[in-house]
């Protein structure tokens, strides 16, 4: 009984040592958000991306050698305006038929000292590439009550300008509509 005893407290030592491995998340649509909102003459607009995925490989102990990857369906643009969404769409913005996607992949995330990440890496859309930088908060992870799958929430803000990725036209419109734009990304994503 004892040499059984024993036995129990080394393997609980060692697997409580062993370093948790990295973990594979897919983002659930479902339950996620990707939201923006740009100056509007005096006001905002705000409208949201209703088909986007993406895949978030979270590793704990070593966040550094975390990874994000994610792509957004730009015709899935919804400002709750159709002729509006259209003219997004078109050549004017979006350029939808040329590029039809934005795209983000994750080139380095750093842990910073109240706990969240800064998550940068690369941000294609309309044919041009740029470096940005997210940060982003680990709302938490857990087990689904339903499922038994693991999971992690995420939420993260940052501004880029739509002018860097050239997407020029908004010059014609720059008494009516701002340059910055403010995108909110909310996750929820479960392992498998």
């Amino acid at each position: 009984m004892k040499r059984l005893t024993l036995v129990i407290l080394v393997l609980t030592a060692i697997l409580a040592s062993t370093p948790t491995l990295a973990q594979s998340y897919k983002i659930d649509t479902s339950h996620s958000a990707l939201d923006f909102s740009i100056r509007h003459l005096v006001s905002k607009t705000t409208g949201t991306f209703g088909a986007f995925s993406g895949t978030i490989m979270y590793d704990a102990n070593h966040p550094e050698k975390s990874q994000f990857l994610g792509t957004i369906d730009v015709s899935s643009i919804d400002t709750q305006n159709s002729r509006r969404d259209g003219h997004l769409q078109s050549g004017d913005f979006f350029d939808v038929a040329t590029y039809p996607t934005i795209t983000f992949a994750s080139t380095q995330v750093e842990k910073t000292d109240d706990g969240r990440l800064q998550v940068t890496g690369d941000l294609a859309m309309h044919g041009v590439t740029k470096s940005v930088m997210i940060p982003v908060e680990i709302l938490g992870t857990g087990t689904h009550p339903m499922s038994g799958k693991k999971q992690i929430g995420l939420a993260g803000e940052l501004t880029i300008k739509a002018s860097d990725f050239g997407i020029n036209s908004w010059e014609n419109f720059v008494a009516i509509l701002g340059d910055e734009i403010d995108i909110r990304i909310l996750v929820e994503a479960n392992a498998g």
